[in-house]
């Protein structure tokens, strides 16, 4: 539980580096902070755009974070 609350806080540090758009996408795709993700048909509905275009940026801010984000460990 401690080792996935700091795993959360580096990834929410990381989070922060991206536009306030690409933050946003992200976190209603993986429920952050509250655990209710969002599909990219209801970010596209909240943001008046095409589920596609929700893809791009969730493709485009996860490749900006690249190695960035925390890594999993390897067992």
């Amino acid at each position: 539980m401690v080792e996935n609350k700091c795993e959360n806080e580096r990834l929410s540090k990381q989070i922060n580096r991206l536009s306030g758009r690409e933050k946003w996408v992200l976190e209603m795709r993986f429920g952050m902070p509250d655990g209710d993700r969002k599909t990219q048909r209801d970010i596209a509905k909240l943001l008046g755009i095409s589920r596609s275009y929700v893809s791009r940026i969730e493709k485009n801010s996860i490749g900006k974070l690249g190695d960035h984000l925390p890594a999993e460990d390897s067992q």
